[in-house]
């Protein structure tokens, strides 16, 4: 199976999607994970063995626990196949783009403008 293929599979399941959620922030035992879950321990160990073999959470041994924590780099393929078909965000990023332009374009003409383009005020007249 390719690299997508095993992640796509990997985050097919609501509960595979949820243990990801709860890594995002930092890394977590069994246990802990476990607790946020009506289903039993030994499912969420399941739940776990296929994310660690997609790749896309590692364990390491931290005494008697096991801490899972998330590897973000594993759906960066998945991200990118999937982008193909996000037209709202090509859409902003052209929207960015044309604001940026005009940013520019403006403080362009301000540093252009001399005071003597610069309109006087009636009090400015009355005083000159």
């Amino acid at each position: 199976m390719d690299e997508l293929t095993d992640v796509a599979e990997a985050i097919a399941d609501p509960v595979r999607r949820e243990i990801l959620v709860m890594l995002r922030h930092a890394p977590l035992t069994a246990g802990d994970i476990a607790a946020g879950f009506s289903i039993s321990r030994p499912a969420v160990s399941r739940h776990l063995r296929v994310l660690r073999e997609s790749g896309l959470v590692r364990d390491e041994q931290a005494g008697r626990h096991r801490r899972y924590s998330l590897n973000c780099s594993r759906l960066g393929p998945l991200t990118a196949w999937l982008a193909q078909f996000d037209t709202q965000r090509s859409d902003w990023a052209q929207r960015l783009a044309a604001l940026e332009t005009e940013v520019h374009r403006t403080r362009r003409d301000r540093t252009r403008s001399t005071p003597a383009d610069t309109p006087r005020t009636a009090h400015q007249e009355d005083t000159a």
